[in-house]
């Protein structure tokens, strides 16, 4: 027989990060999810640092669960704001012209990054909730349950979002091989 030790207490929420635990623990996180995001390499320090601008005035009114799903929302609707203000522009500048000697190991960088850049110019084709499901679950590799909740959706759309997605680039890259 078990003996009921009185009312059952309530789980206390635990307590909420300083915002420099949450820039320490997630700015590279962020960061990365920036760049999946459509945020230019030359520009994704300034739009991190507007993410974190908000994080920071919010921070008080975070209820203390899904710390990362809660940052990627931010920083998702600012590069949302970012891919869709005027001085977004799609050329890409170099501060000095290439030597002409390449390294060792240059052609595997060279083709790393050329499928990078690829992947990120189809996933500018995408609608924004398609993409956000994909680079979270694919690139960032948070679980389907985490993407939902990052996303504000029920669990089943999040996963067809991600299919759609998958789908696409697929597609994409089968039509278009390397």
């Amino acid at each position: 027989m078990k003996v009921n030790a009185g009312p059952a207490r309530a789980t206390e929420p635990a307590p909420l990060p300083s915002f420099s635990e949450v820039f320490r623990d997630h700015a590279r996180y962020l960061w990365r999810a920036l760049l999946g995001l459509g945020v230019r390499p030359g520009d994704v320090d300034d739009v991190c640092q507007e993410v974190f601008l908000i994080v920071h005035r919010r921070l008080p009114e975070f209820e203390g669960h899904a710390l990362r799903s809660w940052l990627y929302a931010i920083c998702l609707r600012v590069a949302s704001e970012y891919r869709r203000s005027a001085r977004v522009r799609r050329e890409v500048s170099v501060e000095q012209i290439p030597d002409s000697q390449a390294p060792a190991g240059q052609f595997d960088a060279v083709l790393n990054r050329q499928l990078s850049a690829r992947l990120l110019a189809t996933l500018d084709h995408l609608d924004d909730d398609k993409r956000a499901a994909f680079v979270l679950y694919e690139i960032e590799e948070l679980g389907l349950k985490e993407v939902a909740e990052a996303l504000g959706c029920p669990l089943q759309t999040a996963y067809s979002r991600l299919t759609a997605a998958r789908t696409f680039i697929r597609d994409e890259f089968e039509r278009r091989p390397p």
